[in-house]
């Protein structure tokens, strides 16, 4: 018979697989929509398309790192309906979003509506913190836990607040003055902005993991 520290082990690796699995279906699903669209826009000779397209593509890349690190790091037994309920509606949100590559107010408005669902989120998944924080013995648990909730409250007292609060500016610039941003393609200013920022945060999330890289391997060595 297994020791119940060798069940715990297995039920874990288990719900890690599941969860993998889950975010490398969503977003290829996810992809799936956005290549489609962008074959569209493209089609029709739109070029400033190919922006909405990049930042499209950092969505997914986003979404997927920040997946990936929180399995890595917070996923044990028992599975966690919500948080993957949560990820399903942001792939939807994704689909819905990238089939508005050739649409900048609508673009803006959804991208706020997507932010916002993330950020909730974020907010949900303290839960999942909080319950690894009171299990955790080792010092590197205890270390790697501590940096994942500073990350944690950093997105929802700042980085997300402030995507949806771009999103937000920008549909409103766009519904406010036609003329300039679509007519004259102004947007291509606000879609700049955007893909500027995803990147920043594909840098930012780059980092971070370089940082608890180290303290993930020592919390898995004292498992």
């Amino acid at each position: 018979m297994n020791p119940p520290n060798e069940n715990r082990r297995e039920l874990d690796s288990t719900v890690i697989n599941i969860e993998l699995t889950l975010v490398s279906i969503i977003q290829g699903v996810a992809l799936f929509f956005l290549t489609d669209n962008a074959r569209a826009v493209m089609s029709e000779r739109h070029w400033s398309g190919l922006l909405y397209v990049a930042a499209g593509l950092c969505v997914i890349f986003i979404f997927w790192s920040r997946s990936v690190i929180h399995t890595l790091t917070l996923i044990r037994w028992p599975l966690e309906f919500g948080h993957n309920f949560f990820y399903i509606a942001c792939a939807l949100g994704e689909a819905i979003l990238f089939s508005r590559l050739d649409n900048p107010l609508a673009w803006f408005q959804l991208s706020a509506a997507y932010a916002g669902i993330v950020w909730l989120l974020f907010v949900y998944d303290m839960r999942l913190i909080r319950a690894r924080i009171a299990e955790s013995c080792a010092d590197s648990e205890h270390a790697l836990y501590a940096c994942a909730r500073s990350d944690q409250l950093l997105n929802i007292r700042l980085l997300a607040p402030l995507l949806i609060a771009l999103n937000l500016l920008s549909g409103l610039a766009i519904w406010q003055w036609p003329q300039f941003f679509i007519a004259r393609a102004g947007h291509i200013w606000l879609i700049s902005i955007q893909l500027l920022s995803f990147i920043g945060y594909l840098f930012y999330t780059s980092r971070y993991f370089s940082a608890i890289a180290p303290l993930v391997l020592r919390s898995r060595q004292t498992n």
